[in-house]
């Protein structure tokens, strides 16, 4: 028995040990940051870039930005096997003011395997639906006729039109809406979740997200802006449209932790 005892205390100390490691894993959390940069296919886009006929889209529009600002919402983190770690609220990013580039949550997150990190493209219906005083105080707001709620983005500018003279254009996307007025009806969701991919989380992390503004005209679906340019909230086929070609808009650039 003499020879047994050591053996047990041993093990009880690994045991221990290993507990007191996954105790500690299991505490230990990072911060992180996400940093929104813009690009034209490629070619950084900044405020600085804006007010002036630079860029080309697919369909041959030579257009200008005047003013880009979008709302992301709902922040998330899933583990392996579905659990979700969710960051509720929304962030506002104004590219044209130089606002909300840098989102820092304050919710720290656990450390290890993430499979996806993701985040929502506009407000799901039930947070656009509430009341935000942040939002309200800028101007995102969606009249009451068309459903009220929110923007989710908002693209405005001018382009050479066919006939050559420069018109502006107004890219807002909200939810999808029919029968503007007392009683709209909603034909389709026209948020959508944004996937980044997976990341190991080991340290303090910053993340940057890219949104590629060129894919708003032209992946699936060919933006004409000579047919589509103005009065696009009330079109609910324009917003269904954009919903689609937002889908190949954001990529997860450099990580570093």
């Amino acid at each position: 028995m003499k020879k047994i005892y050591p053996l047990i205390l041993l093990v009880m100390l690994s045991l221990s040990s290993c507990a007191e490691d996954l105790d500690d894993n299991l505490k230990a959390a990072v911060t992180t940051q996400f940093n929104f940069t813009h690009n034209w296919n490629g070619l950084p886009v900044t405020a600085a870039d804006f007010n002036t006929v630079k860029f080309a889209n697919e369909n041959s529009d030579s257009l200008s930005i005047e003013r880009l600002r979008y709302v992301i919402s709902d922040l998330t983190f899933t583990r392996e096997h579905g659990e979700q770690l969710i960051i509720e609220g929304h962030h506002l990013i104004d590219v044209s003011e130089d606002i909300g580039l840098v989102y820092s949550p304050e919710l720290e997150i656990p450390t290890g395997l993430y499979t996806n990190v993701s985040f929502t493209f506009g407000l799901n219906n039930e947070y656009n639906a509430q009341n935000h005083l942040d939002l309200n105080s800028v101007s995102f707001n969606v009249p009451e006729m068309l459903g009220g709620g929110y923007h989710y983005m908002q693209m405005d500018g001018k382009f050479i039109a066919a006939s050559g003279e420069e018109v502006g254009y107004n890219y807002h996307s909200i939810r999808a809406v029919d029968n503007p007025g007392s009683n709209p009806t909603f034909p389709q969701d026209t948020f959508f979740t944004v996937d980044l991919g997976a990341i190991n989380l080991e340290n303090n992390a910053t993340f940057e997200v890219k949104m590629d503004i060129s894919e708003w005209y032209k992946n699936p679906n060919l933006w004409d802006l000579n047919e589509l340019h103005t009065v696009l909230m009330p079109n609910s086929e324009a917003q269904i449209l954009m919903r689609e070609n937002g889908q190949s808009v954001f990529s997860l650039g450099t990580v570093t932790q």
